[in-house]
């Protein structure tokens, strides 16, 4: 997304001020402190915590987020609560769904032992990057982000965290100095604000953070089951539409058996003219782990109902296991509290040297 001109403006002053005069030198001090990343970069991304994840989840974000413990030298996740609460919570059941989301991430293949699994509240500094960088944000610049938009149209209003979001997920990568964030493509423009920030901020007070990059994931999108041109959603009023990774066998057979297809037999992939049965094969060649060509010429001479039974199989055979250790993992909270207090520990120990060179650099100390 292009800059604003004045902002751009501002950049080039900026720069034409810091090359024809001394550079600045910021001492270390009592209040200093600087922790760059290993070399190789960094992840980060979070995920709401809104109880156990559904099939678009875990295609869409959780199977890369497993693959990229192995691909990067730090990598953190965190249950971002702060988020959670521009929306309406209920206490009791926001405590639970923190859990639910801890042991699925674990179950899905997030290991603690190869990135840092922790939750956002408890990890102060969060807040307080999120309200020095909101100070160097304005508010037409978040007016047009995609999350004011969306969400404060629906309700022809929207709260003041609603409003500020985009900035606290600045802050939740710039904090770690993440280098890489995997997205969707709805949230890159959320991203480039994060970019946009990491240049306001070493424009004006020294290089400090690097510019995060997006990691698109190449998984195509789940579309609900039964509205196909819709996006599989936890919050679908029709429970026919969405699959969570805890569902039975009977339950994933039942849902996909009243799928919404069309009145052709032959099974093909066509997402615009034919987005039903083309959403059944997106989902049988993610759980299968095979191409789209490869599903679609194993449905060959079967007609949609049949090939049901297929995308059935296919998801059973992925989703039992996930299921069951989902559940054990709930019946130990003990165990799940321990993973996040030592992921928290963590993620603290590398956020608050951060926090201090950004506190030492703004003037706080």
């Amino acid at each position: 997304m292009a800059l604003p001109v004045r902002t751009q403006w501002k950049y080039l002053l900026t720069f034409i001020q810091k090359h024809s005069s001394p550079k600045r030198l910021f001492s270390a001090g009592t209040c200093a402190g600087k922790q760059e990343p290993p070399g190789g970069g960094r992840i980060f991304s979070g995920i709401q915590p809104t109880g156990v994840p559904h099939l678009g989840n875990y295609l869409g974000a959780l199977e890369n987020w497993v693959a990229l413990q192995s691909q990067y030298p730090s990598v953190l996740y965190s249950v971002v609560d702060l988020h959670s609460i521009t929306q309406p919570q209920d206490p009791a059941q926001l405590r639970v769904n923190i859990l639910d989301m801890v042991a699925s991430l674990l179950a899905c293949g997030i290991d603690p032992e190869r990135s840092i699994l922790f939750q956002q509240s408890q990890v102060s500094e969060h807040a307080e990057l999120s309200w020095i960088l909101g100070c160097l944000t304005s508010m037409p610049r978040l007016r047009h982000l995609p999350q004011w938009k969306m969400k404060s149209k629906l309700k022809n209003e929207g709260s003041v965290g609603l409003y500020t979001y985009p900035v606290l997920q600045a802050a939740d990568i710039l904090l770690y100095k993440s280098t890489h964030v995997p997205v969707g493509e709805d949230q890159v423009q959320h991203l480039e604000l994060a970019q946009d920030l990491a240049r306001v901020f070493n424009n004006q007070y020294g290089d400090l953070f690097p510019e995060p990059r997006a990691l698109l994931s190449s998984t195509r999108k789940v579309k609900s089951l039964r509205e196909p041109t819709a996006k599989m959603s936890k919050s679908d009023p029709q429970k026919m539409a969405t699959i969570n990774i805890t569902d039975s066998p009977d339950d994933i057979a039942l849902k996909i058996r009243r799928a919404v297809t069309d009145f052709t037999s032959e099974v093909t992939f066509d997402p615009e003219t034919r987005p039903g049965v083309s959403n059944l094969v997106t989902i049988h060649s993610a759980m299968a782990m095979i191409t789209v060509e490869e599903a679609v010429s194993q449905a060959k001479g079967m007609d949609t109902g049949a090939y049901k039974k297929l995308v059935t199989e296919a998801l059973i055979h992925r989703l039992t296991p996930i299921r069951e250790e989902i559940e054990r993992l709930r019946a130990d909270r003990a165990h799940l509290e321990g993973v996040l207090a030592r992921g928290t520990h963590r993620a603290r120990e590398l956020a608050a040297p951060v926090l201090r060179e950004v506190r030492h650099r703004v003037g706080f100390c």
